[in-house]
């Protein structure tokens, strides 16, 4: 039975990681490309919805309601400023704008709220618990994993089932041949890092409510992500679920075994699944 629980903690730690994950999957579905600043934009978005907890006194999750507007305006702030002067063919100018975006974020973040760890309150969803016969889990990892279920389903709904999903589509498969149709590719990049960001605030805030954060964590959560996105396939939104979820069994796992393993473990089946499906398990 143990065996069983460890398998089903790392199923639900898996669902915080798709978080991670979905965001930066959608923006390199789009745009091919990989923001570096990812990780600390989660823990950026972590520290509005802190302040709505502290300083307004809101519910975390009324602060993360607010907070997801202001994320998304610094999306398509970023995108149609800075992010769509650098889109080409070439991939180094991105990183480098999205690895300089990450190294500002952190040190502002360091002059901001000092380098101690903050957590978010959860009052009384950190310590609730449900037993569900072969294990008992935590309220908040389950309604972490139901809330990424829930994003990627309205994340594809919104890809293949409306106007704005249809554009998405369009520019990713040809921008040229969008625009000529009345499309305007940097617009349309625009909405879609902002969509990232608004699903970016949603894992900061079960990510604060579940640990401790500070200002330097944010490139941690990005590999993360980054390898929940490999292993899932690029551009496939179920897959960064499944990928997540690979990283959580295999963390909880190799904690079980020896807790020092746990990290590594995570990494050791990110190498596997490279080694034997280069292209991930679900390709887009």
């Amino acid at each position: 039975m143990m065996w069983v629980d460890t398998i089903v903690q790392g199923v639900l730690l898996g669902g915080l990681y798709a978080l991670f994950a979905a965001g930066l999957s959608l923006i390199f579905g789009i745009m091919r490309l990989v923001n570096l600043a990812h990780g600390d934009l989660i823990i950026c978005a972590g520290y509005i919805i802190l302040m709505g907890v502290t300083v307004l006194g809101l519910n975390p999750f009324l602060a993360a309601l607010i907070a997801a507007p202001v994320m998304f305006v610094a999306g398509w702030v970023l995108q149609r400023g800075v992010l769509n002067r650098v889109l080409g063919t070439d991939i180094l100018p991105p990183l480098l704008v999205t690895f300089g975006l990450s190294v500002v974020l952190q040190n502002l973040m360091q002059e901001t709220f000092s380098a101690d760890s903050k957590r978010i309150p959860g009052g009384a969803l950190e310590t609730q618990s449900l037993d569900i016969g072969v294990s008992t889990v935590g309220v908040l990892p389950l309604m972490t994993f139901g809330s990424a279920i829930v994003v990627i389903v309205v994340l594809n709904w919104v890809f293949y089932h409306t106007v704005i999903g249809r554009a998405f589509r369009a520019v990713a498969d040809d921008p040229t041949t969008a625009q000529l149709m009345g499309v305007k590719p940097n617009n349309i990049f625009a909405i879609a890092t902002g969509l990232a960001l608004v699903v970016v605030t949603i894992a900061a805030l079960y990510l604060g409510m579940r640990a401790n954060f500070d200002p330097t964590i944010g490139p941690a959560r990005l590999l993360y992500a980054f390898e929940a996105v490999i292993i899932g396939g690029l551009g496939s939104l179920w897959g960064t679920l499944l990928g997540g979820v690979i990283i959580g069994v295999a963390q909880t796992l190799g904690a079980a075994i020896n807790p020092e393993w746990q990290i590594l473990s995570g990494h050791l089946a990110f190498l596997l699944v490279l080694l034997i499906r280069p292209k991930g398990l679900l390709p887009k």
